[in-house]
């Protein structure tokens, strides 16, 4: 951790929402896009955990040895990590899937799982994917779902340590995949969508890593205004049939310049969209404040983000702190 981090995002020990009610979701930032959701449970036992995006690696790229660096580490160790029931894959690049991270948590793990009466760790990701996670992480092909955008899957548990049954939808996104020179967008992007269904209804949006809209040099250049440029309509398609969110997790860093990365990468403007499009009660931002990523590292300083999520939102008349926010790496929000 670097010695002077002003400036920089908070990181505290996580404790995962210890002192919250079992029937309230539970968010813990783990840095970049990585977020461990515990939905509400049914009972007094915890409820269904999924593990979103997790990548505790340093370097993002092969074999961690090339690739930007993270500044910001993670705020606790994989062995920390408490014990999850599934593991959301929104797409293949290196900040948001860590080949080191899966194998510990699905191989490592796997007698505590066993000693707790849980099944084996699942993954959830798009299609395309399940071969990938197969021959190169060593997990059974059981125990990986791909899933195409819109589809649904029920996961539940009525274990007496875990109860609830979370419905998982495979939402669009605006992004690319690549893991290696030959397999270019041959492994589906996705949001997702958690929902538990009852008497007080919970839902989660986890954007994964999306655009909102393509900015042109000629856009530049004419000043088109924002407003008037074409933006992808998945997530209004998302709002309509899922929301209102009770919470959204969405990008806010790595958008610069937007010539070039708006397709790809939301910029604060852009996550504001997002909030009103899925119709989201409250939304945290993510993807900042932890890698220097790629070209943005020329372009975009590591503070910005931030700073232009509140002045973009309250813009727009959103509250702080009420309708949107943003957490220390380790902070649990709850809902």
């Amino acid at each position: 951790m670097p010695e002077n981090r002003e400036g920089l995002v908070p990181i505290q020990k996580p404790d995962w929402g210890a002192a919250a009610s079992p029937q309230q979701i539970k968010a813990t930032w783990i840095g970049h896009s990585s977020f461990l959701v515990e939905m509400p449970s049914t009972r007094q036992s915890r409820g269904l955990r999924f593990l979103m995006d997790p990548v505790f690696a340093k370097r993002m790229g092969p074999a961690q040895l090339v690739g930007p660096k993270r500044f910001s580490p993670t705020p606790c160790t994989l062995d920390e990590l408490p014990l999850v029931d599934a593991i959301c894959i929104s797409h293949n690049h290196y900040d948001h899937l860590d080949i080191c991270t899966v194998k510990h948590l699905y191989a490592d793990k796997a007698q505590k799982r066993t000693a707790a009466g849980l099944p084996p760790l699942h993954i959830f990701c798009g299609l395309g994917s399940k071969k990938w996670f197969v021959h190169s992480c060593g997990i059974r092909p059981e125990h990986v779902t791909e899933m195409d955008w819109w589809d649904e899957v029920n996961v539940s548990s009525q274990d007496a340590a875990v109860s609830g049954t979370v419905r998982l939808v495979c939402t669009p996104s605006q992004h690319d995949s690549r893991r290696s020179p030959g397999d270019l967008n041959q492994m589906l992007w996705c949001s997702f969508v958690l929902l538990l269904a009852g008497p007080a209804p919970a839902s989660v949006f986890f954007s994964g890593d999306t655009g909102y809209r393509s900015i042109t040099v000629d856009d530049v250049a004419a000043k088109t205004p924002l407003a008037d440029l074409p933006h992808c309509p998945a997530f209004s398609e998302i709002g309509e049939k899922y929301g209102p969110i009770s919470l959204s997790l969405i990008p806010i860093g790595c958008y610069s310049p937007r010539t070039f990365m708006s397709g790809v990468h939301s910029a604060p403007e852009d996550a504001v969209s997002i909030h009103f499009d899925v119709k989201s009660q409250l939304s945290v931002g993510m993807h900042y404040g932890t890698v220097r990523g790629g070209i943005s590292a020329h372009y975009e300083d590591v503070t910005e983000p931030p700073k232009m999520w509140r002045s973009e939102g309250e813009a727009r008349g959103l509250v702080w702190d009420k309708d949107m926010r943003l957490c220390n790496i380790g902070e649990t929000v709850v809902v």
